[in-house]
């Protein structure tokens, strides 16, 4: 049979197919048009020493990975995510066996971020990259036109697989309000602590009773819903929203952001949330890297580890699906860096020895507490009988 690599030959096919992806990489590849890369392509040749490269060298290198990757590995990652069950990730620490772990029958990651940073679209992105949902949305959106969805007061589960056997799932939350920062960080850090289900309703000062009423009525309700532990939270930012806050000397977006980056409960998962960025095409592309670096070093983060850069949306308003690889490839990689997180956060099961223990504890609580209301009640009696006499 005859076969063109007998001959030293590509097929024609072969051919077109290697130039129309060449082609989707050159205009995909934004960073290429930077000024610093044409130093950066020299380490295509040449190994350099990281310690030495420059934040916008170590930027260019990072991106220039993901594209490299996005080639030979976006259908390889693809398909550990689908085949991905609770606790695959899992590796034996501390001389622990896997069924002494507490897993969770489904992995839940959190997306959290202040309203229009993207994270609806972002969720209809992980539809269309993994559940092969192509343009159809799932979630709503902020820019859609309408005026006060159920979907903006109430939390979403999404099985962005689309698998009746699907390991993990994704929780769109509503946005976050920066004038009310305060209010909004006690409530994640209750989804944090206490866990989250879908069609959870998520009131705020100044929301509207009657309507809210209205909602709950059509939305049902959500206590039949099993409550998920989360186990790892992404951070969606809008950076052209905060170029334009920039711009103007209002630093209010950033410093909000880099609280929410920092509250403590969202460190119980990890030492840090993922950082997605988006909406960088509306930027230039030296606007989006000084952008990149500038939200990283507010953060006090590195700029080429757990951040990605996404374009949920293309200049058309349609999804940025397999047409954009490096987009694709830097959402499933930051799927799959949030389920190693997960499966690394297990803790072991509490024993019946442990739950013992524990109720042990509360019953020397309440006895503590009991003998010293009686100690109290006791000394004010003598102290009376003491007037008395």
């Amino acid at each position: 049979m005859y076969r063109a690599s007998d001959k030293g030959m590509k097929s024609p096919l072969s051919s077109n197919f290697e130039d129309d992806y060449e082609s989707l990489m050159l205009l995909y590849c934004w960073w290429r048009s930077a000024v610093k890369f044409s130093e950066a392509a020299k380490f295509k040749v040449e190994l350099p020493n990281v310690s030495t490269l420059t934040p916008t060298l170590r930027l260019l290198r990072e991106m220039e990975r993901l594209a490299l990757m996005a080639r030979e590995g976006l259908s390889e990652i693809r398909q550990k995510l689908v085949s991905y069950r609770s606790g695959d990730f899992w590796v034996p620490t501390g001389g622990m066996k896997k069924e002494d772990m507490d897993i969770p029958p489904v992995i839940t990651i959190l997306l959290v971020g202040f309203s229009g940073s993207g994270k609806s679209s972002l969720v209809n992105l992980m539809y269309s990259v993994l559940g092969r949902s192509g343009l159809i949305p799932f979630a709503r959106t902020s820019t859609e036109s309408f005026s006060k969805s159920t979907t903006t007061k109430f939390m979403e589960e999404h099985n962005v697989l689309r698998s009746m056997q699907s390991g993990f799932c994704v929780y769109d939350s509503r946005g976050l309000d920066y004038d009310l920062l305060g209010e909004c960080l006690e409530q994640v850090s209750d989804w944090m602590t206490n866990g989250v289900h879908h069609n959870q309703m998520c009131l705020r000062t100044g929301d509207n009773p009657v309507s809210d009423q209205d909602e709950s009525s059509e939305v049902g309700s959500s206590s039949k819903f099993a409550v998920r532990r989360v186990n790892c939270a992404m951070v969606v930012v809008n950076i052209a929203e905060m170029f334009k806050s920039l711009k103007k000397g209002d630093w209010k977006p950033l410093e909000a952001t880099r609280e929410l980056f920092r509250c403590p409960a969202l460190k119980k998962c990890n030492e840090n949330p993922i950082l997605i960025m988006t909406h960088g095409d509306l930027l230039s592309t030296e606007e989006r890297i000084k952008m990149r670096q500038t939200v990283c070093k507010y953060m006090g983060i590195s700029e080429t580890t757990g951040v990605y850069d996404i374009v949920c949306l293309t200049e058309y308003g349609f999804l940025a699906d397999e047409s954009d690889p490096v987009t694709s490839y830097a959402l499933s990689e930051a799927v799959y860096r949030a389920l190693l997180i997960s499966d690394r956060g297990h803790i072991p099961k509490r024993k019946l020895l442990d739950w013992i223990l524990l109720l042990l504890s509360f019953l020397m609580c309440y006895m503590a507490a009991f003998f010293a209301f009686l100690s109290h009640i006791f000394s004010k009696l003598g102290h009376r009988n003491k007037l008395i006499f």
